[in-house]
């Protein structure tokens, strides 16, 4: 941990200060939770009261507050600004450097780069290449012909089949499968017959996989993870199913194999997105949507089936009134039986009442 005052944090993020540009920061934390020597952050305007009871040292903001009470650090994207500041004052976290140690099981065949770190009971199949600065954690599994990038992350219990290939500055979290079978079967006479899946899986630079993801390789051609893309824990991606650029997808998100997505879509927690459809560049779909047909670019969606925000709101909202609406319906429903009881029409079909009389028409 490092300790900067806020002006020279200013400095480093390109910002401006309100206040007193020599205060100590020395850590980051919430508004709520901030003391003394800690800086924080404001992005939600909900929360702009809290800038007149904070304990925060300073807070990162995108334009000046004349309610704050403390020093205000203004930067065109506060967030950003404090990632930043998050990774000049704590860094990122720091891998024991081991070597290779006796304990891995490395084939002869497989080629491995400068300054590796490979832990204990890690094994590296034949014919698999991993490149410079890369770190692999206990019990790693990594299959054959595997190629594994520089400065990439392998977190323990990760398995990564034969064929895969994984880019630069990867990770990969605990638990996650790169390269399992597809779930891919032909349905005989009741009978179940499991198809070869001989695609593989391509995770291209800086993706991020989280903990317990599956990621299977495809029927024929591959899937693939586009650079940039995050994935948070417990994500399914199917066979064949390619992820854009720069994506963004929240725990539990399961995906259906042969669908593509663009770039910069953002798929919320429990997302369930069905097979071959094509997902637009820039789609926002909110958390447990069913996504049944394909959305065009800059689309927001919710809902299952997901349809497009506005009406989505609208259409949910009422989903409360429902009994009350149901118990109106049944109401006018026997007002109109009991009218209609009451009435009878003639041979030549004119209504009458059941006292013989014509009925009055109604006027136009």
């Amino acid at each position: 941990m490092q300790e900067r005052t806020l002006g020279e944090l200013a400095e480093y993020v390109g910002g401006r200060i309100c206040g007193d540009a020599d205060v100590i920061i020395r850590s980051a934390s919430t508004l709520g939770r901030a003391g003394e020597g800690d800086i924080s952050f404001l992005t939600n305007r909900k929360y702009e009261k809290q800038l007149r009871t904070t304990k925060a040292s300073a807070v990162i903001v995108g334009k000046e507050t004349p309610t704050a009470s403390v020093p205000l650090l203004i930067a065109e994207d506060p967030y950003y600004a404090f990632m930043q500041v998050m990774v000049l004052l704590h860094g990122h976290r720091k891998h024991k450097k081991v070597g290779i140690s006796p304990r891995a099981s490395i084939s002869d065949s497989a080629k491995i780069g400068a300054d590796c770190h490979i832990y204990d009971f890690a094994t590296v199949a034949d014919e698999a290449k991993i490149g410079d600065g890369c770190i692999i954690y206990p019990s790693v599994h990594i299959g054959q012909g595997v190629q594994i990038g520089n400065d990439s992350i392998i977190y323990p219990n990760v398995t990564i089949y034969d064929g895969c290939r994984i880019g630069n500055r990867v990770i990969i979290n605990a638990n996650s499968a790169i390269g399992e079978d597809g779930f891919g079967y032909a349905t005989h006479k009741g009978t179940h017959h499991k198809i070869p899946q001989t695609g593989i899986v391509v995770i291209e630079d800086d993706v991020e996989i989280g903990a317990c993801c599956g990621i299977e390789r495809g029927t024929l051609g591959d899937t693939v993870i586009s650079q940039g893309s995050k994935l948070g824990d417990l994500v399914t991606i199917g066979h064949g199913t390619k992820i854009g650029p720069h994506c963004l997808l929240v725990a539990q998100v399961g995906i259906a194999g042969s669908t593509t997505l663009g770039h910069h879509c953002i798929i919320g927690g429990q997302v369930g997105i069905v097979g071959h459809l094509n997902i637009g560049n820039n789609v926002t779909i909110g958390a447990k949507a069913g996504v049944i047909n394909n959305i065009p670019d800059g689309k927001v969606v919710l809902g299952a089936p997901a349809i497009e925000a506005k009406q989505g709101k609208r259409a949910y909202g009422m989903i409360q009134y429902l009994p009350e609406m149901r118990q109106s319906i049944r109401d006018l429903q026997s007002r109109i039986e009991r009218i209609a009881s009451t009435v009878e029409p003639d041979s030549e079909g004119t209504p009458k009442s059941r006292n013989g009389s014509p009925e009055k028409p109604a006027e136009q």
